[in-house]
Order: C-alpha cells, then sequence, then structure tokens
C-alpha cells in the first residue's frame, strides 16, 4: 500500500523533485524489497505490474533520462549489465525471453532515468 501511494505521489509535479531526491540521497527510505542495492542503482518489483515479471532499476542518482547520463555513468552503467545478467540467469528468463525498456521524453511518466526488466508469457 505504500508503495502505491508512493508511486502515485511519484508522478505529480512535487513528486517528481522528492523523487530524484530520494533516489540520490535517501535510497533507504524506498519501502520496496530489494533484488539488488549496489552503490549505484536499485533493482525491485514495480509496486504496480503491467507483466507478469515486471522489475524496476534505478540510479541513485538524479538523472531524468537517458539524455542525462555521460562518461561519469560508466560505473552505473557497468552495474546496470551485470544485474540485468545476474536476474536474467537467477529468474531463468535466458529461454523465455525478456526485454530491458527505458522509456524517454512523453512516453516516460515518472522523470527519473529507470529501466523495466519484463517478461511477457
Amino acid at each position: 500500500m505504500l508503495a502505491n501511494f508512493t508511486f502515485r505521489l511519484a508522478r505529480s509535479h512535487f513528486g517528481r523533485r522528492l523523487t530524484a531526491l530520494v533516489f540520490s540521497k535517501m535510497d533507504f527510505l524506498i519501502p520496496v524489497q530489494r533484488l539488488r542495492d549496489t552503490p549505484n542503482l536499485l533493482a525491485f518489483h514495480h509496486p504496480q505490474p503491467s507483466y507478469p515479471l515486471h522489475i524496476l532499476i534505478v540510479p541513485k542518482r538524479a538523472a531524468a533520462s537517458l539524455l542525462d547520463l555521460g562518461p561519469r555513468d560508466a560505473a552505473f552503467l557497468a552495474d546496470l549489465v551485470a544485474v540485468v545478467q545476474s536476474l536474467v540467469r537467477e529468474l531463468g528468463l535466458e529461454q523465455t525471453g525478456y526485454r530491458l525498456i527505458a522509456n524517454g521524453g512523453a512516453a516516460q511518466d515518472v522523470q527519473q532515468l529507470h529501466f523495466h526488466l519484463i517478461y511477457e508469457k
């Protein structure tokens, strides 16, 4: 229930700024079961999943979209690849297939860069 409230709040104008702050400085406040937690990112099940398997992967620094990434984000990108690979193997998605999605611009509901690791049966 708290996760659903947090998700709705993140979509509001005030929530955009708060979301960036929470992910960049206070990720310990995020009320989710962590699948992966590295110095650079957090991976957890989507609080309102649209797919049978729907995992969010979010950087711990404020970044509105892929356009905000640069050379200083090499460690995040390395963690992203390592985390996706480990989740795919752990969840047995190598054979069934999966998608890794990053929305941007008008297609992005929450103005904090995040990736969706999904499996559609």
